[in-house]
């Protein structure tokens, strides 16, 4: 069993979803847990940020070795979930949490006309609480929007029935601004009351489309009874709830106690499952494991199995167990698969952390799979001893027979090394002579290679037919690497694939991915010769040009080349701008030989 755990180097398989993250040095100790709105883009910039960064961040991302996550329904819940974590674990590096802050709720007190009050502390004696909120201005907005539509009192006093009959009271500024009807004078009946207080539950459970359609339809009963100014108060009441976004809850309050095993799989015999503990309403533990059958467990086998260890594993004595299948655990247990309502809601996010951390694994999994399957087709359809995860491919390049130069590309675990790409001018061969230059450039590169130790490739490719893999033989045969580096060339017209010394070509079928791989390399070390060529190419015809001009050397020649990138670009070029690059004489005697030029 293996827990939803990832090295530093495999960050970028996180989620993007809103959530928390762990981090775990290498004694597998919990040093820092954080919330995100996008977690794969919140533990990306601790690796990535450098500038602005105190003494604490540094120390902790030299710490970090592994990291966990686990996704929240929104970046508020986040928030509540990281902090039940700190309290419970105290990460070292979360010290400035460690303190007993806890989030407001919203009660609903138990009295008579009852006041609606914010609170820090949970004690369901007092009254029906909602909650908690991420902060006290998500809090407020409620309670605001709630004050707005209703004459809800704030007032401490006793409002009880004899109080009431004997005056003890007297209404307040609240009645005369319109913000209370004054039931400490009895000028507002109870029943009345209690139904401003039962349409203000609705909108603290989150059920605005009942209040939507109370407000809907004694707008309408007004208007229809001509009571115009009573049915526009109705209309922006309703105009204040359709505004309002309520802000949502991590849990139901009223659940407490529970844990929450939910279960992925599929035909294949891995297994994930997720684990949260609930208690007063927070998520306290959330934890994702993977599982691979021995043999034909069933799934609920399974969960069974997982479900017992792990609650042993974090001292659970919960009673009750939420889950998308059924499964025994215990006959003192309640196993149950809710259909409706926050329990629902509660294993559906359980099953989303699940469902996440198996499609992470599968697309961390499927490039690596995908690449080594390439390379080991290739392996195969060439008939290496290794797979040939470091290969480099050579390419000359002599258009029109001038400046000769060549090329080595390298791909490493089938991708391009850019890194490692070198250019080559040739430096011992006259004249345009293709198996010379390639035997040069071979020799040159795997002589250097010899000399600084450094890696050789598991396989070499050139691009050309028998002539130039011979060639390129004869230099390796000079080092006394001929036989220890597999070595192939590749023809363009048809695709064959030449060894040394065998008289037929191999043919790899058209749509192989192998084929496919080498020819990218082959056009890939095609295409970096060509680049390389043509630009020393344009640069010399330049130069030679320049240098025709009697009292122009090479030196003036760059600078031209620089300034004016192409010899078209100086025939445009007015004395002023020549004067400014080169100087006055040397100026006027381009000028004039090339004015001449062009007049002849």
């Amino acid at each position: 069993m293996k827990g939803s755990r990832f090295a530093i180097d495999q960050r970028s398989h996180l989620p993007s979803d809103p959530g928390i993250y762990k981090f775990f040095d290498k004694t597998d100790t919990l040093i820092y847990v954080g919330k995100a709105k996008n977690i794969k883009k919140r533990v990306a910039s601790y690796f990535t940020k450098t500038y602005n960064v105190n003494r604490k961040t540094r120390k902790l991302v030299e710490e970090i070795e592994q990291i966990e996550f686990a996704i929240a329904n929104s970046e508020f819940d986040a928030l509540l979930l990281e902090n039940n974590l700190i309290k419970a674990n105290q990460p070292k590096y979360n010290i400035l949490l460690k303190d007993d802050k806890t989030f407001p709720y919203i009660c609903i007190l138990k009295e008579r006309f009852p006041r609606i009050i914010s609170t820090r502390k949970y004690d369901p004696s007092n009254g029906e609480y909602f909650g908690p909120y991420t902060s006290v201005v998500a809090m407020k907005s409620v309670l605001d929007l709630i004050r707005k539509l209703y004459t809800i009192r704030t007032c401490k006093l006793n409002l009880s029935e004899k109080n009431i009959l004997n005056g003890k009271f007297k209404i307040c500024l609240e009645y005369h601004i319109g913000n209370c009807l004054g039931p400490c004078e009895n000028l507002q009946q109870e029943a009345d009351y209690l139904g401003e207080i039962e349409q203000a539950r609705d909108i603290l459970k989150g059920n605005l489309s009942v209040v939507s359609r109370h407000f809907t339809d004694h707008m309408k009963s007004a208007a229809t009874n001509m009571e115009f100014e009573l049915a526009q108060r109705y209309k922006e009441k309703l105009d204040l709830l359709t505004k309002f976004q309520i802000k949502s809850t991590i849990v139901n309050p009223k659940l407490t106690d529970v844990d929450v095993f939910t279960i992925a799989a599929d035909d294949s015999r891995l297994v994930i499952i997720n684990y949260l503990r609930i208690k007063n309403g927070a998520i306290i533990l959330a934890r994702t494991v993977e599982v691979k059958k021995q043999g034909d467990e069933s799934d609920q086998d399974v969960l069974s199995y997982v479900a017992f260890e792990l609650r042993n594993r974090h001292d659970s004595d919960n009673a009750i167990i939420f889950s998308n299948i059924k499964f025994d655990l215990d006959e003192e247990l309640e196993v149950m698969v809710p259909k409706i309502g926050d329990k629902k809601k509660l294993v559906a996010l359980s099953l989303k952390n699940a469902l996440e951390y198996k499609k992470d694994r599968i697309s961390h999994a499927a490039p690596k799979k995908q690449k080594n399957e390439i390379l080991i087709q290739l392996q195969s359809d060439l008939k290496l001893t290794q797979i040939p995860d470091h290969i480099e491919c050579f390419d000359n390049s002599n258009l029109q027979g001038t400046n000769p130069v060549a090329s080595m590309v390298c791909f490493k675990d089938g991708k391009a090394a850019k890194k490692e790409y070198r250019h080559y001018n040739i430096k011992t061969v006259v004249g345009p002579d293709d198996f010379a230059s390639m035997k040069e450039i071979v020799g040159r590169r795997y002589k250097r290679l010899l000399e600084e130790n450094l890696a050789l490739p598991k396989l070499i490719v050139i691009d050309g037919g028998k002539g130039q893999l011979s060639s390129a033989c004869e230099a390796l045969k000079e080092l006394s690497l001929y036989g220890r580096i597999p070595i192939i060339g590749i023809a363009k017209r048809l695709e064959e694939i030449y060894y040394p010394e065998d008289t037929y070509p191999l043919h790899i079928h058209k749509k192989s991915s192998s084929l496919m791989l080498l020819q990218r390399i082959r056009d890939e070390a095609h295409r970096f010769a060509i680049t390389f060529h043509r630009t020393k190419r344009s640069s010399n015809t330049f130069k030679t040009e320049l240098e025709e001009i009697q009292g122009i050397g090479v030196t003036t020649a760059d600078q031209l080349l620089q300034k004016f990138k192409s010899i078209a670009k100086v025939k445009q070029a007015s004395i002023e701008e020549l004067i400014n690059t080169v100087g006055q004489t040397k100026a006027q005697l381009i000028f004039d030989h090339l004015k001449n030029k062009k007049g002849g």
